[in-house]
């Protein structure tokens, strides 16, 4: 009994600590791992975080700081709100990750962050419904586009999941019991050439959430919280990588400083004005009204 005390009280020279080598000590601790991808991440992660704790003489104050900041930013989650994913947003995070997983790609419209707001169902629209259900005042749009893949073949049946801001620069979470639910919000299908086309008012640019910790972070930080105006976009489709992306209003402020470093100058388009009653008769939108057209070009799983 005394030896199996002595044994299990007594740790190898190597594992006792040693600020000089702290990340390799923890490192060590992780070899029984049998997850090997979650060994690599974990050493990494430890390898950079002791770097930087040593790198800015973390304080014990700085610390315990920080562990109140995510406590707190944890707290701030609930069904329609994630602000660990804000976190990320506002830090560049999200938008590395995407890119180093879909890295600009040839003639494949490229992708962006799909944002905190994509937290319920879109409800499914025939094409060329409106997705403005409350009658929000803004300018009436219409917007279209055809999903192709990168030899230009249709992509028919593809889904198009949408979902954006108000006039006001609101999401319908951020206004519940004055509009109805998943409002400006649409699930469409693509027709048999790939063609998809929905009715809409033009967002408007918008703060992200300010009210909790990432907020407090942005004003110590003395940057602004706004997001440059844009439509979400979704295209998923059987035997296709779905594709994550953004329509940015051309005209828009914050688009060379856009909060959550989410704009990329191929997605941004003229939502160009249009006075010409017979089409707006036809898409039943009143005249005048805007039109944004955007082409989507994906990749099919079987193409290299």
């Amino acid at each position: 009994m005394t030896e199996d005390i002595q044994e299990a009280g007594t740790a190898p020279s190597s594992g006792r600590f040693e600020a000089e080598r702290s990340a390799e000590i923890v490192a060590a601790s992780l070899a029984g791992t049998t997850d090997e991808r979650l060994r690599e991440i974990l050493t990494s992660l430890v390898r950079h975080t002791h770097e930087f704790v040593k790198e800015v003489g973390l304080t014990v104050e700085e610390w315990a700081a920080g562990i109140r900041f995510l406590t707190e930013t944890g707290q701030k989650c609930d069904d329609t709100r994630q602000e660990f994913i804000l976190l990320s947003d506002v830090l560049g995070v999200s938008m590395l990750v995407d890119a180093v997983n879909h890295p600009a790609d040839g003639p494949v419209t490229e992708s962006t962050v799909e944002g905190p707001f994509h937290m319920v169902d879109s409800p499914p629209r025939a094409l060329g419904d409106t997705i403005d259900e409350a009658g929000l005042s803004g300018e009436p749009c219409l917007v279209t586009g055809r999903v192709t893949d990168t030899d230009g073949r249709p992509v028919a049946g593809a889904g198009i999941d949408v979902w954006q801001a108000d006039a006001e620069g609101f999401y319908d979470v951020q206004r519940p019991g004055e509009v109805p639910e998943r409002n400006l919000r649409g699930l469409f299908t693509a027709d048999e050439d790939g063609r998809f086309w929905f009715r809409t008012i033009v967002p408007r640019y918008y703060p992200v959430p300010v009210d909790g910790p990432v907020g407090t972070l942005l004003k110590a930080t003395g940057r602004h919280s706004y997001r440059a105006a844009h439509i979400h976009v979704e295209v998923s489709a059987p035997g296709v990588r779905t594709l994550t992306t953004h329509i940015f209003v051309d005209d828009s402020p914050y688009l060379d400083s856009d909060t959550v470093f989410g704009v990329k100058e191929s997605l941004i388009r003229a939502f160009a004005p249009v006075d010409d009653p017979v089409r707006a008769a036809e898409h039943g939108l009143p005249n005048p009204f805007r039109h944004v057209d955007f082409p989507v070009v994906v990749r099919r799983d079987t193409q290299p």
